[in-house]
């Protein structure tokens, strides 16, 4: 298994929109965040270690609308 973060920016006044649909609609997301900055949301992602990850951002988390930008976090141990 394998844990990654994606920060999204969103289109203005679609933020809890985004989080939303993601919570319902993508399974591998387990937690969104709101933050503050230059992104609007954190979520918290497990993927198979077989996921290709870059498929995961773009097919799954970029296709929601209203999401305008993704950076993505791999992270590699837990402590």
């Amino acid at each position: 298994m394998q844990t990654i973060f994606i920060q999204i920016k969103a289109e203005l006044g679609k933020a809890y929109n985004v989080a939303e649909d993601a919570m319902e609609n993508v399974s591998e997301v387990s937690e969104a965040y709101s933050t503050s900055g230059q992104f609007d949301l954190l979520l918290k992602c497990y993927l198979e270690d077989s996921d290709d990850v870059g498929r995961f951002v773009t097919e799954r988390i970029q296709s929601i609308i209203g999401v305008k930008d993704t950076f993505t976090l791999i992270t590699f141990k837990a402590f």
